[in-house]
């Protein structure tokens, strides 16, 4: 029998994982919750068997085997850990919690339960950054002394809580950041960090109270590599986005980058000296891939997978460019 799934929070990417997860195959969707009735009525269509409650609690009282989270983030960490101590798996959207403290707390309630933890770190999920991990890894690059990563975006959130740093935990750098630490991290083997600096700036000036940043630029040695972060909200870009994660070596390069100034659409390149070898290109439907491999996973084993102790490893570092370590409220 599939695994029983019940879906919190079904905007957009709620609705765009769920389509994935039943298209795989894997899961059946037996239950959603989302105040809104558009958003509803999207799930409804994507799942018309599914019931419709009214919150977390009524899901877990219909013993589900996992829930997937998509609600603002202030709730992600409260959520997953009162799911996986009700011993159900959890997928959550990034991040997984505002905080390093909240995420190791999460990590800790899915190992003690031994639940699977997914976290939607989709752009791990790419053919051209699956085709740099494999190159790194294989020390085909040689040893990458330096990385450097870029997330710009011409638009900001459309949601006022983004904005709000208790319910968001920060700006750009935790809502776009994010990903690229987590790529470099990942790709590097998750080495020990030191030595980050930033500067967070909010409407071109520092940062007040109740703010949270729109441009940020930080820098930190991972293992062996220096590596430097820069990214943003509605930055005049010229162009949609600006993304791209680029791995220096002592043997060769490596590039991951969008193209045409797309959110989805990126190419991967390898460089020796001044040539260049493209080693991925578009199209690849990869936006929903992560929650399609967890909904495989809970269907093989829904017990607890020992490489979710890495989530902690990215949120340690944007704890270190934000200057906290506590816990917000």
């Amino acid at each position: 029998m599939k695994p029983r799934v019940g879906f919190l929070g079904t905007g957009w990417i709620g609705c765009h994982r769920m389509e994935a997860m039943l298209a795989a195959g894997a899961i059946e969707a037996v239950v959603f919750a989302d105040p809104s009735a558009a958003c509803a009525a999207q799930a409804r269509t994507l799942a018309p068997g599914a019931q419709q409650v009214e919150g977390l609690e009524a899901m877990l009282a219909l013993g589900l085997d996992g829930i997937v989270i998509a609600t603002p983030s202030a709730m992600h960490a409260t959520q997953s850990i009162r799911a996986l101590e009700a011993g159900i798996a959890v997928f959550c959207q990034k991040p997984l919690g505002r905080t390093a403290a909240e995420v190791r707390a999460v990590v800790a309630a899915a190992r003690a339960a031994d639940r699977l933890l997914g976290v939607d770190l989709s752009y791990r999920h790419t053919q051209g950054m699956r085709a740099i991990f494999e190159l790194v890894r294989g020390g085909a690059l040689g040893h990458v002394f330096a990385a450097d990563l870029v997330f710009h975006n011409a638009y900001g959130p459309d949601k006022p809580w983004f904005y709000d740093p208790a319910q968001s935990g920060g700006g750009c750098v935790i809502d776009l950041g994010v990903h690229l630490v987590d790529l470099a991290l990942w790709t590097l083997g998750f080495p020990e960090v030191g030595g980050v600096t930033a500067s967070l700036r909010a409407s071109g000036g520092p940062v007040a109270t109740g703010q949270v940043e729109d441009f940020a630029l930080a820098a930190f040695r991972a293992g062996g590599t220096d590596v430097r972060l820069a990214c943003s909200w509605n930055l005049h870009a010229g162009a949609d986005a600006e993304i791209a994660a680029v791995f220096y070596g002592t043997e060769s390069g490596a590039a991951f980058r969008n193209t045409g100034g797309s959110f989805y659409d990126f190419v991967a390149e390898r460089f020796s000296g001044t040539a260049r070898t493209p080693i991925a290109l578009p199209p690849d439907a990869w936006g929903a891939r992560a929650a399609a491999q967890w909904a495989e996973q809970l269907a093989r084993s829904p017990r607890f997978d020992p490489e979710a102790k890495h989530f902690t490893c990215s949120a340690e570092v944007l704890d270190k460019i934000y200057g906290r370590g506590t816990i917000l409220v």
